[in-house]
């Protein structure tokens, strides 16, 4: 009955309702962009919004495929053929492109497929689009995956990642599950979710307002002596406001998931769900799906949610006025967002990838590991661990500390 009694006290007041209600509705905006600002073209011009979702998946019917080798040889030799035609080609004073017909037939339904393949024969880190595969020797095949393989041990051997012998093992043995051949197909609502997750950090910020006075606010207000010298003022009370805040903070989190997550899916489609990450860039070393991706990602938000919570609380029950905890927050949420890493290690790059806002992007493609001796974890594992570490040491905390609080 306390549960609920603080629940709904947290749930009916009208700042909780306006907070939350501006919250959804800037989440709801910002993954609603990619859906507004999407343009795709065909040869009569630029196709916007929704008629160029439905434009660009129909593009795809014919590339949803497995990319096997004798699949990708037969695609860059058509390239290559497309090229040898002098009329078919165009020039910019640096490289050549295809113009016309050439282009808008034979590239243009399948040019992220094709820039895709290109790039797995760069160099790591270099840009390189279709025109690439003109002068790729397909003479004796593509070998794809061997290209691939190639440009992983490339990766983990740069001297600027200055990666551990240990690490480079971890990291080819998680590349090693990674299934072939890939299979391709239309992915762009999952990639959406995925390139758009540290959005949902100002989700987050949101509760975190609306929780900030569950202790202050008795202060604030005077009634922190009523409280505190009731039946179970300093037992089961404590306990009940933490335990309503958490399961506000979740609902009121997940609302915001619901529409982080249903707005792309609903103009995209859920096509891709069960497509390898590595489509979107082969060097990435999780055998993981995009669905399994994004619910990988998503999974640490909650637990960095529930850490923030828990600061929250603490700060609540130290302090006497709600503003005073929201100017200790909000450093901690957005100052990490005007820093960003110059490299993927190093204690200030390793640091920076373990807070709140960067915590939330998944860095799927950038190897970033964290070495404990001769054991290593990546950084998804050692999110989850500190953010639950810290949820267990500042729960208590701000029970006692709320217990311990002196009336004036």
């Amino acid at each position: 009955m306390l549960v609920k009694y603080e629940f709904l006290k947290i749930l009916r007041k009208k700042s909780t309702l306006i907070v939350m209600a501006a919250s959804l509705i800037v989440t709801a905006f910002l993954f609603g962009l990619p859906i507004i600002q999407f343009q795709t073209y065909d040869q009569d011009g630029v196709i916007k919004g929704l008629e160029g979702i439905s434009y660009e998946k129909e593009q795809y019917e014919d590339i949803s495929v497995f990319l096997t080798d004798e699949y990708i040889a037969e695609t860059v030799r058509q390239v290559q053929q497309l090229f040898e035609n002098p009329d078919n080609v165009g020039h910019d004073g640096n490289e050549r492109f295809l113009i016309q017909d050439a282009y808008w037939n034979g590239i243009a339904p399948r040019e992220n497929l094709l820039n895709m393949i290109a790039r797995n024969y760069a160099e790591p880190n270099e840009s390189v689009g279709y025109n690439a595969l003109a002068d790729l020797d397909v003479s004796d095949g593509t070998d794809f995956y061997q290209a691939r393989r190639d440009k992983v041990e490339k990766v983990l051997n740069a001297p600027s990642r200055q990666l551990s012998e240990e690490q480079k093992a971890y990291w080819r043995d998680r590349d090693s599950k990674v299934e072939e051949p890939l299979r391709y197909g239309y992915y762009k609502g999952w990639e959406t979710i995925i390139s758009s997750s540290e959005l949902l950090v100002l989700a987050l910020f949101a509760v975190c307002i609306v929780i900030a006075p569950v202790f202050s606010g008795e202060y604030q207000a005077g009634t922190d002596a009523v409280v505190l010298s009731a039946k179970y003022g300093k037992t089961k009370l404590a306990t009940a406001k933490i335990a309503a805040s958490f399961l506000f903070g979740f609902a009121a989190f997940t609302l915001h998931v619901i529409a982080a997550f249903g707005l792309p899916l609903a103009a995209f489609g859920i096509e891709g769900w069960d497509l390898p990450l590595q489509i979107n860039g082969t060097t990435v070393p999780y055998p993981l799906t995009f669905l399994q991706g994004a619910l990988l990602n998503l999974g640490v938000i909650y637990l960095v949610l529930a850490a923030m919570i828990s600061l929250t609380l603490l700060l609540s029950a130290k302090m006497k006025s709600p503003y005073l905890v929201l100017v200790v927050l909000v450093p901690v949420l957005f100052i990490p967002l005007l820093l960003a890493p110059n490299g993927t290690t190093g204690v200030y790059n390793l640091t920076l990838f373990l807070l709140p806002y960067h915590a939330a992007i998944p860095e799927f493609g950038r190897y970033i590991s964290y070495q404990f001796g001769g054991f290593v974890l990546d950084a998804f594992a050692v999110r989850a661990i500190l953010y639950v570490m810290l949820s267990m040491f500042l729960v208590p905390l701000a029970g006692l500390e709320f217990r311990r609080h002196q009336v004036a």
